[in-house]
This record gives structure tokens, sequence and C-alpha cells, in this order.
């Protein structure tokens, strides 16, 4: 048996302990955090905060076509920062658009000079004078669990578009619960570490996925059951063994909130409890 399988095999142990919250991902980046805060744990919302919280903070990606999701990190006066998958903006030519919960679009701008180092994420930046919208709260994929409630949003493409060769158009908002079914102890290529059974539609990668709290937990971006590009390969270049394969192309994907914090500029100011040592 290869080495690649035994440390794999190791891993699905590890995915049975985690359950005890004792295995959390182990991430690397430019930005130290800590995971400790004096504020009092705040209340667990209901599904329908949930699901309001998530629709303020979801836009709409557009080029020509649609494009996919992405949402709202920050806010400096009028200038709004939004985070999606680099793979949604690659489907797409300039210029980019975005489009907020309440119908209104706005221009928008690739932070190019942001480099994310592999991970599949990619910065917006738009100008709002008239409107002020809501900004993601974020919390910890280290505080996730095996068969923790987690909830995906985002918006969802039309394949009868697609079918009748008219250019794509998105149905709407979606929101699917479901629960935390793997976490890996390391990342795969493009920075996807937290796996869960939650329906991922075309259309709502780059989404947020939230935790109970309806703070931000994951970035969306792979679902289960891919036709192509399942995901196989490690950050590292080693590669999942065939049972491990298994595992992870039946579940959805997303990359861990602590990605973005530590590779974001520190010009951006997340909205959460965490603080810098």
């Amino acid at each position: 048996m290869s080495w690649h399988c035994l440390q794999q095999k190791r891993l699905k142990l590890m995915l049975v302990i985690c359950t005890s919250g004792l295995i959390v991902p182990a991430l690397s980046g430019d930005r130290s955090v800590s995971l400790f805060s004096d504020a009092a744990p705040d209340p667990q919302l209901s599904l329908q905060q949930i699901e309001s919280t998530a629709r303020a903070i979801a836009v709409k990606v557009l080029s020509a076509d649609v494009l996919g999701s992405g949402f709202l990190i920050e806010k400096q006066g009028e200038v709004y920062t939004v985070v999606t998958n680099a793979h949604v903006l690659r489907a797409g030519d300039p210029p980019l658009r975005l489009q907020t919960w309440d119908g209104q679009i706005y221009p928008a701008l690739l932070l190019e000079n942001v480099k994310f180092k592999g991970n599949d994420l990619a910065l917006l930046q738009f100008r709002s004078s008239r409107h002020s919208y809501s900004v993601a709260s974020i919390d910890l994929s280290f505080n996730l669990a095996i068969a923790t409630n987690v909830f995906a949003a985002g918006y969802t493409l039309d394949d009868a578009q697609s079918a009748t060769k008219k250019k794509p158009q998105l149905k709407g908002f979606a929101f699917n619960s479901g629960r935390v079914s793997m976490i890996l102890d390391k990342p795969l290529e493009g920075g996807y570490q937290v796996g869960y059974t939650n329906d991922i539609e075309k259309g709502m990668s780059g989404g947020p996925l939230l935790n109970q709290w309806g703070k931000v937990v994951g970035i969306n971006g792979k679902h289960a059951y891919p036709l192509w590009d399942a995901p196989s390969v490690f950050q590292d270049g080693s590669v999942a063994c065939p049972s491990l394969q298994k595992s992870i192309d039946r579940t959805s994907w997303a990359i861990p909130i602590e990605t973005l914090v530590q590779l974001a500029p520190t010009s951006i100011k997340l909205h959460s409890q965490l603080t810098a040592p």
C-alpha cells in the first residue's frame, strides 16, 4: 500500500475523531488570528433569520453572461468588497458587474493585485452612494465539527436557458440546509477543505456557507458528483487514494473562511470577533 493511501486511511480515522471536536483543519497564511474573544457567545438564529442574513449579503456576479455568486465582506465608506471564486470570473469577460439583493446593478472592479496563492478566491469592489448594504460576519471553521448544521446560499442558473441555447439566467436565490460531513487535515487544490451535504447548484459557487449563528464559515465552490474536474489532488501535490476519492466525490466543498482572513490584504477589515494577537 502506498504511503499516501496509508496517510489517507489515517485521515479517515481522524475524521471519526472529529465528531468530538478534537481534529480541526490545519491552515496556514500570512495573517494570524486569535480564537478567543471577551464577547459573550451569540444566540443561535432561527432558520428564517439565517436565510434572511444570507440573502442580505449574497450578490450575483455578472458579465455579458451570468457567472455565479459572491457575498459582501466589507464596507469602507461608499466602497464595498465582495469575495467570490476565481473560477467564477474565468467563465466570463470584463466588464464585470454585481447585483445586490434589491436588484441594483453596479460596475465591479477586480482587485487583480491580490494574490491568493492558488486558492480559488477573488475580490471585487463596487461603489454605492445611495444604498447601504449589510456585510458578512465571520466565524472560524475551526469551530465546526462533523454533523454540525451549515447553510449554503447563492444564486442558481437556469439550465433550461442553456438547453435552448440562450444566455444562462439566474433563477433566483437558493438557500440549502445540510451538515458538515468531512473536514480534511490539508486542503485540496483550490483550497477546499470543508465538506458538507448541502446541495450546491450551478451558479452558487462563490456564495457563503453559514453556521447556526448566521456567520460565514466558508466559501462555496464545488458541488457533489461533478461530471468533470472531480477534486482528487491536494495542494501539496499528493493524490487521494480511491477510497477517500469516493468520499470526496459525493461531498460539496467550501474554502474555509480562515483562508480569506489570512490572505486578504490587511487594509480589508473583516467583520468578526476575531482579533489579531
